[in-house]
């Protein structure tokens, strides 16, 4: 209504005064630092998916990209073999490398031109055809390298792929996630926010990218956020910091003695 009678739309705001506006409901993005994985945690739920009758092997692949790397569900969907670079098994540096130029959300059959439930698109918050690479640990390169091997995958195909090997669909994915955490977790733990979502496991990349002392421009650029959106969202996970800090402020001495006047 304020705005309608700035542009002269109404002749005046007929809403009773002080009824103009509204009380807004402060919200936050901030990750709530209880949904993070610790690395028990994470080591059990990735060693039961392993271990998983149905399509264990290569949903373990998959979430360990997720854990390893941190990207979104809908970039790991969509790459393919090629986008991994793999160093040869003999080379002293074992860090893999995985490029992510495409995310292939999943937005239901009656929003997509084709019919079908995944819809290609950029990178978010990337310009067209922009791309980025993040480092996989070397944890990750075996795993990877076994899985292409076990898959008798091709470098056009699909890095993680369904049954009848098509795109993994979110729904196997939730419902393995959820059954891995129900398998895994105390009780107490599971009802807990502590790795609720899929997308935990890259909120907890993030911020052990962070812990580690990565500077927040780098994981910025592995994570695909700009650095002010990541501080914004991580900065209440950031800890064991704090004794280093003291150190160093300490460091710079207190206030010096006044001389006594006279």
């Amino acid at each position: 209504m304020k705005h309608a009678a700035r542009r002269r739309i109404l002749r005046a705001n007929p809403l009773p005064k002080g009824k103009e506006t509204t009380a807004v409901t402060k919200t936050t993005n901030a990750v709530d630092k209880r949904s993070l994985l610790n690395p028990e945690q994470a080591a059990a739920i990735l060693d039961w998916i392993r271990r998983r009758p149905r399509g264990g092997k290569r949903l373990h692949a998959f979430f360990a990209t997720l854990y390893y790397c941190g990207p979104r569900r809908e970039e790991a969907v969509a790459m393919r073999v090629e986008d991994v670079t793999l160093p040869h098994p003999d080379a002293e540096d074992q860090w893999c490398e995985l490029l992510f130029h495409t995310a292939t959300p999943e937005v239901g059959k009656q929003w997509t031109d084709t019919g079908e439930i995944h819809e290609q698109r950029d990178l978010k918050g990337r310009a067209e055809g922009e791309t980025r690479t993040v480092p996989g640990h070397p944890a990750l390169t075996r795993i990877l390298r076994q899985h292409i091997l076990d898959e008798h995958l091709q470098p056009g195909d699909l890095l993680f792929q369904g049954e009848t090997g098509g795109i993994l669909a979110g729904s196997v994915i939730r419902r393995a996630w959820r059954s891995v955490r129900q398998a895994v977790l105390p009780s107490h733990v599971f009802a807990s926010p502590t790795g609720r979502r899929v997308y935990d496991n890259r909120n907890t990349r993030l911020t052990k990218w962070l812990n580690d002392g990565i500077p927040p421009a780098q994981v910025a650029e592995w994570a695909g956020n700009s650095v002010a959106v990541l501080l914004a969202t991580y900065a209440r996970c950031v800890d064991g910091q704090l004794p280093d800090l003291k150190r160093r402020l300490e460091a710079a001495g207190d206030l010096p003695e006044a001389s006594d006047g006279g």
